[in-house]
């Protein structure tokens, strides 16, 4: 997004002043001494599962003082090894799960362990008495759903929160304000992707004797493949936007690029149609990692929201690169539509060419918005941010990932009796998605959301007839 060489010399005046005035900014904050909670008012929590994710999330939990680790756990003691030094709270190390969870002095516990034993371990943990965050998918099987449900509505004052970050992002939640008050006109299709080259690699594990379960991911007795993995964050915005799961969802995939013992697939594509017939396609191929979204700054992930009067690209980011969105105005369409009984004539051809196209427009969040009260300095940093925005220099970044906002949440909510943002529903109702899609890659055909109920009580689904 840095476009330097098209700017005049009073452009790079200004330039240079704001970006003097930013590292003064920067240089007071710094500056500032840091802000230590005491004990009493921090939640004591554990982590189940010190893998790749469990790790990541210590390392963003090292920065959240709200909450304090005293105990991990993992079946690995390289993992457990690694993870005492992120966290670097010398907590308790354990390798049996239930040990951790019979520990009085733990208030709250953080699972990252493989999909299928997400339920059993949540559900151990919230009979313990423990507020629960576990990671997506929330369940694994069908029939885990009601479980789960019972289980968590005869314990109200113990939190439930699944990992869909983009819940706790201030970007995602501007973008849901400008679909719930039509600034997008009326949001008709989402696109998504992730996409990876080559994505997940089997990995031997010399120190583990069940080499499939040291790659999980790979394998359908333990994992729910890409839908899991991957498009459960994904579909989980689509509802979020569209107010509602998917009625039905239809897609092909397959394995074919990656033959080293998996047996998920590697490639899916999917359609997921909704009540109001709002529709989410979505990618997800391990063969190419483009991102044809802004201007391809960026690659693998992010999903647009389309309406009639606009659009919206949007990704969550990762640790290097923040969330981004950018908002793009529709070209005034054609009328298409005129009053009743009066003809009107379209030429076909050259003299339907449409508008051009907007050029993106960045959503300000509240620190770039000026305020009539607010100081000089203040007011001059806000349009300098502004003015760099307009030229393309740079964009507008959240201040904080959402992982660390989710984290913190949790601990707040644990203290308060809060309601997550990513409650049990919601995770309930990402999950089924999940599962239904992994139905219609494996039967390829089109699957309704009504067919979760008999899944739920183990049945099979009833299979719909095919249309001819």
């Amino acid at each position: 997004m840095e476009k330097l060489n098209d700017l005049s010399r009073r452009d790079a005046v200004k330039f240079a002043g704001a970006a003097g005035a930013a590292i003064a900014a920067a240089t007071q904050i710094t500056g500032a001494p840091a802000i230590v909670k005491a004990a009493g008012d921090q939640i004591r929590y554990g982590v189940i599962g010190t893998g790749s994710r469990g790790d990541y999330l210590l390392k963003h939990l090292h920065g959240i003082d709200n909450g304090r680790c005293v105990a991990i756990c993992d079946i690995n003691q390289e993992h457990l090894d690694r993870s005492a030094g992120t966290i670097g709270t010398n907590p308790a190390k354990f390798k049996d799960y239930r040990e951790l969870l019979s520990k009085n002095d733990i208030d709250a516990v953080i699972i990252a362990v493989p999909l299928f034993m997400h339920f059993p371990i949540t559900k151990d943990a919230l009979l313990a008495g423990k507020h629960v965050f576990c990671e997506k998918s929330l369940v694994f099987k069908a029939p885990e759903m009601a479980e789960l449900r019972t289980l968590v509505e005869q314990r109200p004052k113990q939190v439930m929160q699944v990992g869909l970050q983009r819940r706790y992002s201030e970007f995602y939640q501007a973008v849901k304000a400008m679909v719930d008050k039509g600034v997008l006109g009326n949001v008709t299709h989402m696109y998504s992707q992730w996409n990876r080259n080559p994505g997940w690699k089997m990995k031997p594990m010399p120190n583990i004797n069940d080499q499939k379960m040291a790659n999980w991911r790979l394998y359908r007795e333990y994992s729910g493949g890409l839908a899991a993995e991957l498009a459960s964050h994904q579909v989980d915005v689509a509802e979020w936007m569209f107010g509602a799961p998917p009625e039905s969802i239809v897609g092909v995939g397959g394995h074919d690029y990656q033959f080293d013992g998996r047996d998920i697939l590697d490639n899916i594509q999917v359609i997921y149609k909704y009540p109001k017939k709002q529709k989410l396609i979505s990618m997800y191929i391990s063969t190419n990692s483009h991102l044809s979204l802004f201007g391809g700054t960026r690659t693998e992930f992010g999903e647009v929201i389309m309406g009639t009067e606009g659009a919206v690209e949007i990704t969550v980011g990762d640790d290097s690169h923040p969330v981004m969105a950018v908002w793009y105005r529709e070209p005034t369409p054609p009328p298409s539509v005129t009053k009743a009984g009066e003809k009107k004539a379209y030429v076909a051809g050259a003299t339907m060419v449409a508008a051009g196209a907007s050029k993106g427009v960045p959503i300000l969040l509240d620190r770039d918005k000026v305020a009539p009260n607010e100081a000089f300095v203040d007011k001059e940093m806000k349009f300098a941010r502004q003015w760099l925005y307009s030229k393309g220099v740079m964009m507008p970044e959240e201040p904080r990932n959402p992982v660390d906002t989710e984290l913190e949440s949790f601990f707040r909510d644990c203290k308060t009796n809060g309601k997550p943002k990513a409650n049990l529903e919601i995770g309930l109702a990402d999950s089924a998605t999940v599962i239904l899609t992994n139905l219609a890659m494996d039967e390829e055909r089109k699957v309704m959301w009504s067919e979760i109920d008999a899944l739920q009580k183990g049945a099979p689904a009833p299979k719909p007839a095919r249309r001819g």
